[in-house]
Formats: C-alpha cells, structure tokens, sequence
C-alpha cells in the first residue's frame, strides 16, 4: 500500500491545520508539492464565499508562472464505458514512466438535491493512493458540459504542484462536451462496441471533436466486435472534415481491465503533442484557450456580482413570486431587471 504521508513534512502538516493561511503560505505549500495546502487551495477556488476567491486569486497570481508545463488530457465517453478504469490503468502506467498524474474527476450534481456522488477515488484504489497520483473529485454543478466550473483553476494549481500530466474526466453525458476540449490539449474519446445506434447523433457531434477515439472493453467475447468498431469510426472519421493539417484522428482498442493497448493510447498521445509543437499549434491553442477562459470568466463574475446583490435578490424573489401566478413576461421583466442593475451606483 502507497502512502502520500510521504511526500509530507510535519511542519507542512502542523501549517495545514492552522485556521485561515495567508495567501504566500498557499504559495510556498503549492510549489512544494504539499498536498493538503493544493487541496485547500483548490477548497478556495470551489468557493463561493468573496473572501475565499480573492484569497484564491491572489494564490493563482502567485503561482502562475510555474504552471502551464503539464501535458492536458480531456477523456469522456458514456456512462458505462469504463472511464474510471481506464484512468487507473492509464495512470499508473504513466507513472511507470516516471511521470506524476493529477486526475480532475468531474461528478455529476443533482439538479433536484444539488449533491454529487464524488466516487472517483473508491473506483480507482490503486491509483488513489499512489505518491506520485493526485485525484481530485469535483462536482459538476450547473456548467454545460459536465466540466466543473473551476477545473482550469485547479488545473493551473495542480500544475504548479509539479504534476507532469493532468486528465479531465468529464460526466461523459452527451451535452456539449466543448468545455473540455477547450481546455486540454488532447481530446480523448471512450467508446463501445456493440452499443446501438441510439446514440448516432450524439457520438457524431463528440467524434468531430475528437483526436483519438478508443474502442475499449476489447476482451473475451467483445474482443473482434471490438476491432470490428475500431475498423467502422476510422472509416467514419475520414468522411469528416480534418481538424488540423497535421493529424487525422486515430482509433485504437484497448481492455483496461487486462491492461492491454493503454501504451499505445499514450504513444497516440505524445505523438500528437509533439506534432503540434513542431506546427506551432500546441502554443497557439494555449493562447486561443486562455483568451476563452478570460470571456467565461468575465461571464461568471458578472453572473455572480448580480446574483449576491441584495437589491437585485429582493427583486428576483418579487418577481418569482409574480411569475408563478402568471402576471408577467419573463422575458420582459429579465431585461428590466439588468438594466436597473447595470444602472446602480
């Protein structure tokens, strides 16, 4: 059994149980691989209390400039696939190889309770609790896409915490999984064999999106279905469009579970970094990703401000009260209702 009491000192320990920290103690426990300070510091970004984010914020600006070095790897499939032991059996053989792995496992949230079930770490034992693994289970909350809210902010961290490959494993529901490629530099897709065509629609718009796609559970009896499909999506893929002028989508099978063909998923994937490099578009998309993360996060922050506003929560609640007995225009009353407020102060 691992044990990540060993990448901690007791100085590290006795600070971490300490009240509020100051920001340069987030900081220094951060660039050291302290990981209790990286998991209260991430705590910091997931909340929504104003003094918490500008806590987090002035960590982020402080540790910035070590971030940014990982190699980003968005997976998402259907439930059932067998995204978690996938990233197990991926993880540790990257680690293998000497590298260290932050898992950011996005869970779905009940839109009718608001809780999530955060079971990434119970479905990955081994990886869990490997020294050089880091896993971080979030919930999704009410972002398209299943991609938590905060995740690049976590990523950021996790990089600067010295994690050398960083996945993202989103909900995999079918909505709009964008979120994630917006953000990683390589966009995996799990797929079945054998799964019917109910989902057609849905996998054409992931597989457009795609830079490699994974045919996975190949053993036993779904083995040849299993490379049967893998012969069908590449067929497929060559019919769409090319995303990039140096790369057409690969496809592959793979048993997790065996652990056979997860080498030649990662060899997929350094393939494709170092292409991108050599074509200068791995630096670009970085570029063109954070000018996107600045508008989603302008976006959020407006949406906050206006939504803790006291004046503005004293309205929405008058006007739910007389939306629900039908005396108003939702429409009309949500664009009176900005523009009082852009109207303040």
């Amino acid at each position: 059994m691992y044990s990540n009491l060993a990448y901690f000192n007791k100085p590290a320990i006795r600070l971490a149980r300490r009240g509020r920290l100051t920001a340069q103690e987030y900081i220094q426990g951060i660039l050291e691989g302290d990981r209790i300070l990286l998991s209260r510091a991430i705590t910091l970004i997931e909340s929504n209390l104003s003094s918490d984010s500008r806590l987090a914020s002035d960590v982020m600006k402080g540790i910035l400039s070590n971030s940014g070095k990982s190699i980003r790897i968005g997976i998402t499939g259907v439930p059932g696939v067998g995204k978690s032991t996938f990233i197990e059996a991926f993880g540790l053989h990257l680690i293998e190889k000497g590298l260290k792995v932050a898992v950011l496992a996005i869970d779905p949230t009940s839109r009718k309770s608001g809780g999530s079930i955060l079971g990434d770490k119970t479905r990955m034992e081994t990886l869990s609790v490997h020294p050089r693994a880091y896993i971080r289970p979030t919930p999704s909350g009410e972002t398209l896409g299943g991609v938590a809210n905060k995740t690049r902010e976590t990523m950021l961290f996790c990089e600067a915490a010295g994690f050398d490959v960083i996945i993202v494993e989103t909900v995999g529901v079918g909505q709009s999984e964008i979120a994630v490629k917006d953000m990683t530099d390589f966009f995996l897709l799990l797929m079945l064999a054998g799964a019917g065509d109910e989902l057609q629609g849905i996998k054409k718009g992931i597989m457009e999106m795609a830079d490699a796609l994974v045919i996975n559970k190949a053993d036993g009896d779904n083995k040849q279905p299993a490379k049967r499909a893998a012969r069908e999506y590449e067929n497929a893929l060559h019919l769409f469009p090319p995303t990039y002028s140096f790369w057409y989508p690969k496809v592959s099978v793979c048993s997790a579970l065996r652990n056979e063909g997860v080498n030649e998923v990662w060899e997929t994937i350094d393939d494709f970094v170092q292409k991108s490099k050599q074509e200068g578009y791995f630096k670009q998309n970085r570029k063109t990703q954070n000018i996107r993360w600045f508008h989603s996060g302008l976006v959020e922050r407006l949406r906050q401000q206006f939504y803790q506003d006291s004046e503005m929560k004293g309205e929405i609640l008058r006007i739910t009260q007389q939306l629900e007995q039908g005396n108003l225009s939702p429409v009309a009353e949500a664009e009176g209702l900005v523009n009082k407020f852009l109207k303040k102060d």
